[in-house]
C-alpha cells in the first residue's frame, strides 16, 4: 500500500507541473497571440488542476490508511505466500436465479425510462419481488435453514 501511495504522489507532482506547463503555453500559443486572446484555456486548467488534487487526496488518504493498519499487510511483503493475504469474500447462495432476475428487471426499469414510463413500473415492482425473494431464499425450499 505504500507503493500505491507514493504512485499517487509522483502522480500528483507530475499534473501539477503539467498543470503548470499548460497554463504557460496557453499563453504563449501563436493562435492566442495573434488574435490578441492573451488568457489562459480554463477548462483545461482547472481539469487537470483538479485531477492533481484528486491525486493527492487519494496519496493522503493511503498514507493515512497505512499508518492505521497498524504493521505490513501481506501484499506489501516479499517472502508472503498468496494464501496470506486471501480474506473471506462473504457467503455467496448457489445456483441462485434472483441475481438474474434482478438485473432483467433493473433492465425494465431503465428500458422503461427511455421508451415510456409505464414500463418502468413494472420494472419496479419486479425489482421489489427480486429484492426480497434474494433476501430471502433460504427460508424455503432444498437451502432453509
Amino acid at each position: 500500500m505504500r507503493a500505491n501511495a507514493n504512485i499517487f504522489w509522483i502522480l500528483t507532482v507530475f499534473l501539477f507541473l503539467a498543470d503548470a506547463i499548460y497554463v504557460f503555453w496557453s499563453l504563449n500559443d501563436a493562435a492566442f497571440l495573434a488574435s490578441n486572446h492573451n488568457s489562459i484555456d480554463w477548462v483545461g486548467a482547472v481539469a487537470i488542476g483538479l485531477t492533481g488534487l484528486l491525486s493527492a487526496f487519494i496519496a493522503f488518504y493511503l498514507g493515512i490508511s497505512i499508518k492505521a493498519q497498524g504493521g505490513v499487510l501481506p501484499e506489501d511483503r516479499v517472502d508472503a505466500n498468496i494464501d496470506d493475504g486471501d480474506a473471506e469474500q462473504g457467503f455467496f447462495a448457489p445456483w441462485s436465479w434472483w441475481p438474474v432476475m434482478l438485473a432483467g428487471s433493473g433492465a425494465l426499469v431503465f428500458l422503461g425510462l427511455a421508451v415510456g414510463v409505464w414500463v418502468s413500473f413494472i420494472g419496479a415492482s419486479i425489482v421489489l419481488i427480486s429484492l426480497v425473494g434474494w433476501q430471502y431464499e433460504f427460508y424455503r425450499g432444498y437451502h432453509a435453514h
